[in-house]
């Protein structure tokens, strides 16, 4: 079960309009509203998306709710991740850190700082079926992210552009307000594209040493997370969110959960599986899905899935399947 920390519960709920019950709503995914904020509490992811969905729909401003939500945090609102994000020397410190140790926060979403001409790409990976609740969790996280980027760095913060996959929603003058750039809807990736100024300039309280102190703070925190019985799934997720662009080594995996390539190999022996495995049955499960539920042409199916020839996507799925894909597909369902 993919979960998130209770502290972007409460956020939305607080910043959700005054006419609704707030304390009942927080009641309804299992939080006392009179406990104090724990970031390391969790709740399901479901119950989250469909709380947000029920937040957007009786708000009368319910579009602009993920950004009022987002607009709201602050770094010490994370707790030892907040601390270690602001007191890194630089924003790019700073994201390091988010791509680090965000499984502190959650076990649905990640990070990947993608260098572009003009600085990085800020990846937002979030695995699961993207309702509506998923595209406003998406859009409260690039929020929240700008918002602490502008209160740790020692100038003006604005994004160069902001991408979401989800289709425009009707009224998007709030997300220009806040965000200060061009929206990309409906694109290929959600991301904030920063420049390479923004990501060297420092961070206001940028201190290596107090950086180090919180990193290994956090070091031990990824460390102790006892869900040895869920890694497998989410290295499966992310292979199969990267295979267009090639099949991920385990040193990318590992990088992207914030743990060596000998930790990661050891994790997934103790749950009885082996990195090759994963890849492997992760592209089987994928072609054989796109092949039988949907239009792509096979030349297609075969680069979403890490192939650079059709030939060898052929021969692999022969493999798999015991036919070849296009005879997989012609079968009646």
């Amino acid at each position: 079960m993919g979960h998130i920390t209770s502290l972007f519960v409460r956020k939305v709920v607080a910043a959700a309009d005054d006419s609704l019950d707030k304390i009942a709503e927080l009641a309804s995914v299992g939080i006392d509203a009179d406990s104090p904020v724990d970031p390391t509490q969790m709740i399901p992811d479901g119950d989250y998306y469909d709380l947000l969905e029920r937040l957007a729909r009786e708000d009368p401003t319910g579009t602009t709710l993920p950004l009022r939500a987002g607009a709201s945090m602050r770094c010490d609102d994370y707790g030892a991740l907040g601390l270690a994000w602001k007191s890194a020397p630089t924003l790019r410190g700073s994201y390091d850190r988010a791509v680090r140790y965000a499984r502190v926060l959650t076990n649905v979403a990640s990070y990947e700082l993608e260098a572009t001409t003009e600085g990085a790409f800020l990846n937002l990976h979030r695995s699961g079926e993207r309702q509506l609740g998923m595209r406003l969790s998406n859009e409260a996280t690039l929020a929240s992210i700008t918002q602490i980027s502008r209160e740790a760095l020692t100038k003006v913060f604005n994004p160069v552009a902001v991408f979401l996959k989800h289709p425009v929603p009707e009224n998007i003058e709030a997300h220009e307000t806040f965000f200060q750039c061009p929206l990309h809807f409906e694109a290929d990736r959600d991301a904030l594209l920063v420049s390479s100024d923004a990501l060297e300039a420092a961070n206001q309280l940028g201190d290596g040493s107090i950086s180090r102190f919180f990193d290994h703070h956090l070091d031990v925190a990824v460390a102790s997370l006892t869900e040895e019985a869920t890694i497998d799934r989410e290295v499966r997720d992310y292979i199969s969110r990267s295979l267009s662009e090639g099949v991920p080594t385990i040193s990318d995996v590992a990088r992207t959960f914030g743990m060596s390539d000998r930790t990661l190999q050891r994790r997934l022996s103790d749950v009885g599986q082996s990195f090759q495995a994963l890849v492997d049955d992760t592209r089987r499960e994928l072609a054989s899905r796109l092949v039988r539920h949907t239009q792509y042409t096979l030349t297609e199916v075969a680069f979403m899935t890490g192939f650079s020839e059709q030939s060898a996507f052929t021969r692999a799925f022969r493999r798999w399947e015991g036919q070849t894909p296009r005879s997989f597909r012609l079968q009646p369902r």
